[in-house]
């Protein structure tokens, strides 16, 4: 099988389009970049297809080299054989490969090996057979220094018997199926620890079974960690009758003393070899896709938290909320550059309010701010109803700011660097005002894994989990295009073609020439060669540039095209950029060249129509129910206004404006089936919930986004 034949498998894509995806992708394009400027090379395949090609790429170099791991390891024992050579070269199923290599395995020794080298393997070969009549008598015949009876030298011919079984290809892949179709998890309590605290989280594991095939990646990976923890032990398994009896309808063939010993070594093999080995390869397996899911469900999450809707550029008075320690307040410029900070109490103990109000009411108006911020944490609601009462001289929108991560980045080294002389309170303030102004720009300081949207991904695989949530931010970043004159470090670092590294050198340029003038000024930064500008250059804008298209998505590349356009339309770019009955009139056939197709000619005039549209929505004011504070002020039946703040397989969690946010069950979420929440939900949406149960002890919140029910 070919690469490009294995890659279709999987994408519904041409010879062509793959075969010139590969070159990019070998070039060293980013998908971004590919995506959006090479349409016209990869047959208008999105960054999905392209994922799944650069994915299938790897896996497929991945199994050529195992391939030939397996048939290298083989031959150097010199038991190569044309057959099984064939076998190899021709499977792309690892698991087979696998299946195959067995026999040939250089691991610890068995119990096998050593019957061998007691010279015992001719003896099981006869009784394999399963016609001799007297195999006492021929057993007798191998005793010697090693082998003290003739039992001896059955129970060693017996142990290499179980191992042929465990290496029979027919009996391995059918009992594999078995496994995979009806193999089930069950859990039991491991009693000395029950009774703990980090129990209870788990009590429905306690005594549990479920169909494998059918548990939700969120179960698995909870059993996971609860036997992780040391509070359950659980086993996967298939009717180990059914099992047995198979192996033995496919290797017993008669009724004899032969017939008996190898029957009795088919248990041995299931017990001691085969069911081990393929319960360990189910849960793998299973716990590889519960993996992928959960990546998923917060890859999915982070995409739709990056892209949230921004306020803009604005001053914003940013509150972290507290009741003993105070509310730590900071206003920010239009640049998210620190103006002022303070403290303030207007919540118990001191419940200095008087003061408050005067400090907030002194630094709107002595900043000019026009919108504030407030964290979801503690105290969020009684500071929202604290800052509505106060008498501001203009009109200021106030905004819930989802908070969580902030501490992370406050105390990160990034937070260090950019407010050296402040402390960790001050930096989690300016972050929640940062959040409202641009939540992209700001959580790409954080690592994902803190923002907390997902399910278990502390427990899942951590390299795929960081190898695709640098995807979904680097997507992110590019989709939106950044601001090169005001762009962080982190916020550059994700944009294509550039790095870490280069997004230091790219802010260090900045601060010692000034503010970029033009694209091209890129090439002048240290160590960014001709490819990084090439990936580059049409995701960064320069507002205000000279040359208008440095503030849009069209690649400099294509500047020429614009400008030959442009002549031909007898308007200058800038008369053009915007006008859309000039644009309409473009005839795109008259600009195609071997270089510049027809897909990339409709992106730049849609491109030059709006040009640096931002994707995303503008954020708007969302107003809670003003009579629920707490838990307690919630009862059965209420039905309130709430924030989707996080997605799983299983539901939705909603903010409805106090500490605890309430699930939404996959069931409660609209009528009739649900089989995906993010076909129903997406974060942020603002959604009505009823509330359906309340365990204040527990603090756990049951919703229904049914409401006639």
């Amino acid at each position: 099988m070919t690469l490009i034949e294995f890659i279709q498998q999987a994408v519904q894509a041409s010879t062509k389009s793959i075969d010139n995806t590969l070159l990019l992708l070998g070039e060293g394009c980013t998908i971004p970049f590919i995506a959006r400027y090479r349409k016209d090379r990869t047959g208008n395949l999105d960054e999905v297809a392209i994922e799944k090609i650069a994915k299938y790429s790897e896996l497929y170099e991945g199994i050529v080299k195992r391939k030939e791991s397996i048939l290298n390891a083989i031959e150097e024992q010199g038991k190569l054989t044309d057959e099984l050579r064939t076998k190899i070269s021709t499977s792309f199923d690892l698991l087979e490969m696998e299946d195959l290599y067995l026999p040939y395995k250089k691991t610890r020794k068995t119990k096998a090996d050593t019957a061998r080298e007691n010279g015992l393997e001719p003896l099981a070969k006869v009784i394999m057979t399963q016609n001799a009549t007297d195999i006492d008598f021929i057993a007798a015949k191998y005793i010697n220094d090693k082998v003290g009876s003739k039992e001896e030298a059955i129970q060693g011919a017996s142990d290499i018997i179980a191992e042929w079984i465990n290496e029979n290809m027919y009996v391995r892949k059918s009992l594999r199926r078995k496994f995979q179709r009806t193999a089930t998890i069950t859990t039991k309590v491991v009693k000395s620890k029950a009774e703990e605290e980090g129990a209870k989280k788990f009590e429905q594991y306690f005594d549990w079974a479920e169909p494998m095939f059918k548990i939700p990646a969120h179960r698995l990976l909870a059993i996971l960690r609860a036997e992780n923890e040391g509070y359950i032990k659980f086993g996967v398994a298939i009717d180990k009758k059914e099992a047995i009896s198979f192996i033995e309808e496919s290797v017993v063939k008669g009724k004899n003393a032969c017939s008996a010993i190898v029957e009795k070594a088919a248990a041995d093999s299931y017990k001691r070899l085969l069911e081990p080995a393929l319960s360990n390869e189910t849960l793998s397996e299973a716990k590889e896709k519960a993996d992928i899911n959960s990546i998923q469900v917060f890859a999915d999450n982070l995409t739709q938290l990056l892209l949230g809707s921004p306020l803009g550029e604005k001053r914003i008075l940013a509150i972290d909320p507290g009741y003993k320690t105070g509310c730590k307040v900071v206003c920010i410029d239009e640049k998210g550059d620190l103006l002022y900070n303070e403290t303030i109490f207007p919540h118990p103990p001191q419940k200095d309010t008087t003061m408050a109000i005067k400090k907030i009411r002194s630094m709107a108006n002595a900043y000019n701010v026009q919108a504030i911020a407030i964290g979801n944490g503690t105290a969020s609601r009684e500071t929202e109803f604290f800052i509505k009462k106060i008498a501001f001289d203009k009109p200021v929108q106030v905004f819930i700011v989802n908070e969580a991560g902030a501490s992370v980045y406050s105390a990160s080294k990034i937070a260090r660097e950019e407010f050296p002389t402040y402390d960790v309170t001050v930096r989690g303030a300016v972050s929640i005002g940062r959040r409202l102004a641009d939540p992209l720009a700001e959580l790409v300081k954080i690592d994902p894994k803190s923002i907390g949207v997902g399910q278990y991904q502390h427990d899942v695989d951590q390299t795929m989990l960081k190898k695709e949530l640098d995807n979904v931010v680097m997507k992110c970043v590019n989709a939106v295009g950044i601001n090169l004159n005001t762009a962080s470090k982190s916020l550059l670092s994700y944009v294509s073609g550039i790095g870490e590294k280069m997004a230091e050198n790219i802010v260090q340029y900045r601060s010692d020439n000034g503010p970029f003038e033009s694209r091209l000024e890129l090439k002048k930064v240290p160590r960014l060669g001709d490819k990084a500008y090439q990936q580059a250059a049409a995701f960064v804008r320069i507002k205000n540039a000279k040359n208008p298209l440095d503030d849009s998505a069209v690649h400099p590349e294509a500047y020429g095209v614009v400008e030959k356009i442009a002549k031909d339309m007898k308007v200058s770019i800038s008369d053009m950029i915007s006008n859309k009955e000039v644009i309409a009139k473009v005839d795109i056939a008259k600009y195609v060249t071997g270089e510049v197709g027809e897909l990339t000619l409709k992106d730049i005039l849609k491109e030059l129509e709006k040009p640096g549209l931002d994707p995303r929505r503008v954020a708007k004011v969302f107003e809670f129910d003003a009579n629920v504070k707490k838990i307690e002020d919630l009862h059965i039946g209420m039905v309130l206004p709430g924030i989707v703040n996080n997605i799983t397989n299983f539901g939705c969690f909603v903010d409805v404006g106090i500490k605890e946010s309430g699930l939404v069950h996959i069931s409660q979420l609209k009528e009739g089936f649900v089989s995906d929440v993010n076909e129903v939900v997406k974060l942020h949406q603002h959604v009505q919930v009823k509330v359906t149960e309340v365990d204040i002890a527990k603090k756990r919140i049951q919703l229904s986004m049914i409401l006639d029910k």
